[in-house]
């Protein structure tokens, strides 16, 4: 199981992004086995509707996030914001990112990101082309 972060379905709407096919062949080969963050949503939303101006494109990918995760999109709770802030604070991360690490420590997940300076260089997540292909 992956725990997908926003920088994955964003690129999808980012038609010069080298990421753009690995992440839609992670989505169309790992679907079923695909999880988010509600705060993903959010990302996802500000990044694509806000930063390129692309209200619809934004709403698109949200609802592909919510058809492939279904059940399988995580809350905050106190004590992952805790759990959040020492990983932050042991790899210089955002409480964002952090967040994520988080999760997927808690539900024995793998993040997948395309966020190679604070997630995959750190060995905290993997990108979309290693998490289809292992």
């Amino acid at each position: 199981m992956f725990l997908v972060d926003a920088s994955v379905w964003v690129s999808l709407a980012e038609s010069g992004s080298p990421y753009r096919e690995p992440a839609m062949s992670l989505i169309r080969e790992q679907g079923t086995n695909l999880s988010a963050l509600d705060l993903t949503l959010y990302e996802v939303a500000n990044a694509i509707g806000v930063k390129q101006g692309n209200a619809d494109e934004a709403s698109r990918v949200n609802r592909l996030l919510l058809r492939c995760c279904r059940d399988r999109v995580y809350g905050v709770d106190v004590e992952l914001v805790e759990s959040g802030l020492r990983i932050a604070a042991e790899f210089d991360l955002t409480a964002y990112d952090a967040a994520y690490v988080a999760v997927a420590r808690r539900h024995g997940l793998t993040v997948v990101s395309v966020d190679f300076r604070d997630l995959v260089s750190k060995g905290l997540a993997v990108t979309p082309d290693a998490a289809n292909y292992p």
